[in-house]
């Protein structure tokens, strides 16, 4: 009886920060509030699912959870479920207890939850929560001052994993580290068998691949190779190769929209995803397995795929100045050599780069990522935010004309500067949150 009155002391006590928070600030406190709940009761989030009448879902990764999740969380709600979910990509225990917090009541259920999870919080996560499914998208080398190597990121998925064996995931077969995650009853794959281009972009990064080694050691080689370690891998010493894929899709890449075949026990369903790259026809493909699995039709999860809106910062189009700007967040090698490859080199571009501890200090992953595709950008390349200067080095060495390269550290300014024309804006986390509280 007392650990539920604090419960519920907790959420009067979010309710009312929150309040204030809006009218002292007119900010939303995604994580101020979450962190005084847990200050208050450490133990608030081993409430919150007694109050999920069907399924907890977590999706986790390096790169595309925020879209995966709220692709899920959009075809679950599609289908006339109330769904919970961390939206805005606060990933960490605050940010999920923030959710929790200004969303539930005592009399108040949900159908579903659909959490993000950052990778190192998933195991502290999972010591207050189970969930039925985890969502695994793909490892790759991101904010090394934070996570380390890939070794110690694929860890924290891998405790949190032992910690609730009763877990069902979603894996990506075609990401080498995520593969091995296989290791609870339950288990289905997703994967592409062959991806195609009919779109501008269509030429390979310059970008480094990992090298992956097979659990007997031996590096692995490929058969093919989407991009990054993602692809058909196989042994030659032991004859370990890529899992066969519970949901196996062919893709077909355009410059705005992709489609996508999925094959399920034999039965062919197509998609049309209105989503800009191969990344995120991963996402979806992910998204879609997770609603098969969950009892969706093809005609549910088609209807949400069309009507999808980009989550903040995604591929997001807005207008700015009369000009119509898309912005893609960028903040590691991988990523953000895949978001290279779709930029409009027709466009103004602005590359906003921090190195709050949100970023990750550390900006070694410049250096990796592809910005040799921008040598051709026939208009201005703005670099700007925290580390302007450190960008502009690099987009020189990247062969970029030193006299369409303008050093502008703020960032407001940058933009207002390139939204002469259409514009391209490729931020880092922190300097995303910055542009979204703007008013351009």
């Amino acid at each position: 009886m007392i650990r539920k009155l604090r419960f519920y002391t907790s959420l009067l006590l979010a309710q009312s920060l929150y309040l204030g928070i809006k009218l002292l600030s007119k900010s939303s406190g995604t994580s101020f509030v979450g962190m005084a709940v847990l200050k208050y009761y450490p133990e608030f989030l081993t409430h919150c699912s007694d109050y999920i009448k069907e399924k907890n879902i977590t999706v986790t990764g390096t790169n595309g959870k925020t879209t995966t999740s709220g692709l899920i969380a959009h075809i679950l709600e599609n289908a006339h479920q109330k769904v919970i979910h961390n939206l805005k990509g606060a990933n960490m225990l605050t940010g999920v207890a923030n959710v929790f917090a200004l969303n539930l009541a005592p009399l108040k259920r949900f159908d579903y939850s659909v959490i993000e999870s950052d990778e190192a919080y998933l195991t502290k996560l999972y010591d207050y929560m189970k969930s039925d499914y985890l969502v695994v998208t793909n490892l790759f080398r991101d904010q090394l001052d934070r996570y380390g190597e890939l070794a110690t990121t694929a860890s924290f998925i891998k405790n949190a994993i032992e910690k609730n064996p009763d877990l069902k995931l979603v894996l990506n077969a075609d990401d080498p580290l995520v593969a091995t995650f296989d290791s609870t009853k339950y288990s289905v794959f997703y994967g592409f068998e062959d991806v195609q281009y009919d779109c501008d972009y269509e030429h390979d990064s310059n970008a480094p691949a990992e090298v992956f080694n097979c659990p007997c050691g031996e590096p692995l080689k490929y058969k093919k190779r989407f991009f990054a370690q993602q692809g058909h891998y196989y042994c030659e010493k032991c004859g370990y190769k890529r899992a066969d894929c519970n949901y196996s899709a062919k893709a077909l890449i355009h410059n705005d929209f992709s489609e996508i075949t999925v094959t399920n026990n034999g039965i062919e369903y197509y998609f049309k995803v209105n989503l800009v790259g191969l990344y995120n026809a991963y996402n979806a493909l992910a998204a879609i397995a997770l609603a098969f699995e969950l009892g969706l039709n093809q005609a549910e999860i088609q209807n949400a795929l069309d009507s999808f809106k980009s989550i903040f910062g995604r591929a997001e189009k807005r207008v700015i100045n009369g000009q119509q700007a898309l912005i893609q967040l960028i903040k590691n090698p991988t990523g953000a050599s895949e978001v290279l490859k779709t930029v409009d080199l027709r466009s103004n571009i602005v590359i906003a780069i921090n190195d709050n501890y949100a970023d990750g200090r550390d900006i070694s992953w410049l250096w990796d990522s592809d910005f040799e595709q921008l040598k051709n950008a026939e208009k201005l390349v703005i670099t700007s935010g925290i580390r302007a200067a450190d960008m502009a080095v690099r987009l020189k060495y990247a062969g970029i004309p030193q006299e369409k390269i303008i050093v502008e550290p703020s960032i407001k300014k940058a933009i207002e500067l390139a939204a002469q024309d259409k514009i391209t804006i490729l931020p880092s986390y922190t300097a995303l949150l910055k542009i979204n509280k703007m008013k351009l």
